[in-house]
């Protein structure tokens, strides 16, 4: 079943409303070795914004790190995307969680931009979808990857993106009902099938996109984006 249309849903229109808004939501932020870029990360959110920083089994420090800069730390030691976004998941106790990499390519200024919708009960699944100068660091490899992700979801599922970025927003409670299986690199492509078959009104909004401090340790690589296709891939052939 295609996912509902989300009529009316634009930054110029949820940005004002944004600053506004009295909700406080916990930030996920996935960490493998980012030492270098937490501060600044951390240093983005909004006034209130919780981070609740997950190590991934970093060695360069990050989580002394992020607790200095005063977030709340998770130590998940099965390597994964998958299992790092889960374990910021279970630890989280807002009614709405945002993800975002911490690796300085995102600002977090961007974010009340996606959590409006969902606070207002207009969205279900809010996406950041990359916008940037140039390439921003972000490898043609990867760019095509990410390019035939969206356009398969918007073909077999009826969702309405062009990015599958990291950026997201949801009620946390909901995001644990969809019953998420994938811990490595399939995890983001499950969120939005599993939420386009629950019927959930999906929505994306233009987000800045910035060359990411460090090397990417999966689309920095032509072998990490392949190794990522094929846990997205096998998530694809399960739930179609």
């Amino acid at each position: 079943m295609p996912a509902p249309v989300v009529p009316g849903v634009t930054p110029q229109r949820f940005v004002v409303r944004a600053l506004r808004s009295g909700v406080v939501p916990d930030v996920i932020l996935p960490v493998l070795d980012e030492a270098a870029a937490i501060p600044s990360v951390i240093g983005s959110l909004p006034e209130g914004y919780r981070p609740i920083v997950v190590d991934n089994g970093s060695t360069d420090g990050s989580a002394t790190v992020a607790r200095a800069a005063g977030a709340e730390v998770v130590d998940e030691p099965v390597r994964g995307f998958g299992a790092a976004c889960w374990a910021g998941l279970q630890a989280a106790s807002a009614d709405i969680v945002c993800f975002m990499d911490c690796d300085g390519s995102f600002d977090g200024a961007d974010l009340p931009a996606l959590v409006a919708p969902v606070e207002e009960d207009r969205v279900d699944l809010m996406l950041g979808a990359r916008r940037s100068e140039g390439d921003a660091g972000w490898p043609l490899h990867a760019r095509v990857a990410n390019r035939a992700l969206a356009a398969y979801l918007r073909r077999q599922a009826g969702v309405p993106v062009t990015d599958l970025g990291p950026m997201r927003v949801a009620r946390r409670s909901a995001l644990l009902a969809l019953g998420i299986e994938d811990r490595r690199f399939g995890w983001p492509l499950e969120m939005v099938m599993r939420a386009a078959r629950a019927n959930w009104r999906i929505a994306e909004v233009p987000v800045a996109y910035s060359p990411r401090i460090g090397r990417s340790k999966v689309t920095g690589t032509v072998r990490g984006t392949v190794r990522a296709v094929q846990d997205m891939s096998s998530v694809a052939r399960r739930l179609s």
